[in-house]
């Protein structure tokens, strides 16, 4: 089981069961939550005294209680907040409860004046609502994570900021704002998703000396991938075993786009990058020495550039002109492996159809949207608001492989895991940064020959290159920064 690999709550849920019906008591397991906790607690914060723990009425208050007992065993000093009537718990958060209260930890109804003794803590505990939340946060609850939110002082949160939820990683009214998460048996599909990097600060694992046994729900792209994947070249490499690739977009006045493309897989590596596009966009683009530019407004033009090509992009700097249609019909009719962006999205949406050949589709959340057929007004928000389930339904509507953009961008292809890059930054977030993408898992797929392989490489790769610049600053961060960034990032072995 890898460290940053999540699961669904009804997986978790089912190992937790599958664990205690082989004989290890519950309680013992939540023990184990507390004792991690704690132990987390004591390496991130060792001059913390004061602890204030706000607890709930499920299980996740259980952990809250048994951490309240070990907390003031090890001499902190332990002040409980209870959300809600205790007699609610039932079995053994029931059990934690009253083994606290035996240890006559101070436990105290919270009232309004709680929110002012927050701030007498070094330290809060965030024990309130755990993985079962399925709906907005009720009134009283939502006063204490405001609260606590307010309070100012570092959170540990268990198992899952209270508010967030943990499948989807979307905010259920309001959530705690966690500085370290520490998480139960198996990470949480939301901790990743979402608003859930934001929301669970560093995110720990303690696998309760179990762990999970299923194939993950969301697998992370990591390093180990790109050295995998670009090892060192031979010493008689030519260019055309690096793959060639034909880039068409570029309407007239939308030069920049193809370019970018362009240099984006001469940078990863690409061999031959020619780039289909407009006679008027010719000069724009011939500015990059490196890139072999055509200008036509014959289809033709695109047929015949296809049958010598490894890989096309398509879209980049395309609009519903009838050059940019001519050109669309002309790149899927080649049957050529492709990978479609932009306007050729835009074109495939008023065309829905599942893959004629191998391909790889690339749309942000409103181009999502008009894909799954959503109204132009809310397609981009219905996304958003499930983006694991946007990104299967893409995948049985239209096959071969999905990347869809954003923060924590998510990969699908059948009978593969969901995959998700945690890294890049909000800096990337500017014009010409999806031509970049584009061109960089072009670049990859035509060496790599593998469009699952290349796009999970590609979305890294370009994410590292983003987050290596914003260090400097992520406002006025440009697309073509991170082109020129790409090559530091497909050598692994190249020393930084």
């Amino acid at each position: 089981m890898s460290s940053i690999d999540a699961y669904t709550v009804a997986q978790v849920r089912a190992r937790d069961a599958e664990v205690i019906a082989a004989g290890t008591p519950g309680y013992q397991l939540m023990t184990r939550a507390a004792a991690a906790a704690l132990a987390t607690l004591e390496r991130e914060w060792p001059a913390a005294r004061r602890i204030a723990i706000v607890c709930g009425t499920g299980n996740n208050a259980g952990d809250g209680y048994v951490l309240a007992g070990l907390a003031q065993r090890a001499g902190l000093t332990v002040q409980v907040y209870a959300v809600g009537d205790p007699q609610r718990l039932r079995g053994d958060a029931a059990q934690a409860f009253e083994t606290a209260r035996a240890a006559a930890v101070s436990i105290t109804a919270w009232q309004e004046s709680s929110a002012k003794n927050l701030l007498q803590a070094d330290l809060l505990v965030d024990a309130l609502l755990g993985t079962g939340l399925d709906a907005d946060v009720r009134a009283n609850y939502a006063c204490a994570i405001e609260a606590i939110n307010a309070a100012a002082r570092p959170v540990l949160a268990l198992d899952v900021p209270s508010g967030l939820c943990a499948d989807a990683g979307v905010v259920r009214g309001v959530a705690v704002r966690a500085t370290v998460t520490i998480t139960f048996i198996g990470i949480k599909r939301g901790l990743w998703l979402q608003a859930g990097p934001e929301y669970c600060g560093r995110v720990q694992l303690a696998d309760l000396e179990v762990g999970m046994t299923d194939a993950p729900a969301l697998q992370c792209i990591g390093d180990a991938l790109r050295a995998q994947a670009l090892v060192p070249r031979h010493r008689d490499a030519f260019k055309s075993q690096s793959g060639r690739v034909l880039i068409v977009g570029g309407r007239e006045g939308m030069a920049g786009a193809v370019r970018l493309a362009g240099e984006a897989a001469l940078r990863v590596g690409a061999g031959l990058v020619t780039v289909l596009t407009a006679p008027a966009s010719v000069a724009a683009v011939a500015v990059r020495p490196e890139l072999m530019v055509q200008g036509s407004d014959a289809a033709s033009s695109c047929t015949e550039l296809a049958a010598r090509c490894d890989v096309l992009v398509v879209g980049p700097g395309m609009g519903d002109d009838d050059w940019s249609q001519r050109m669309c019909e002309a790149a899927l009719a080649s049957g050529r492996p492709v990978l479609l962006d932009a306007g050729a999205l835009r074109w495939l949406a008023q065309r829905p159809r599942p893959a004629a050949q191998e391909w790889i589709l690339t749309p942000h959340p409103g181009e999502a949207g008009q894909l799954l057929g959503f109204a132009p007004n809310e397609g981009a928000r219905r996304v958003q608001r499930d983006r694991s389930a946007a990104l299967a339904q893409l995948v049985k509507d239209y096959g071969g492989t999905i990347v869809l953009k954003g923060a924590g961008t998510l990969l699908g292809r059948r009978a593969q895991p969901t995959t998700i890059c945690l890294a890049g930054n909000p800096g990337m977030a500017v014009p010409g940064m999806g031509d970049v993408l584009s061109g960089a898992i072009a670049g990859l797929w035509a060496q790599l020959r593998d469009p699952w392989l290349a796009a999970r490489v590609g979305v890294w790769v370009h994410a590292r290159a983003g987050d290596a610049l914003a260090p400097h600053g992520e406002r006025g961060l440009l697309a073509g920064e991170v082109a020129t960034e790409l090559r530091h990032w497909v050598n692994p072995q190249v020393a930084r």
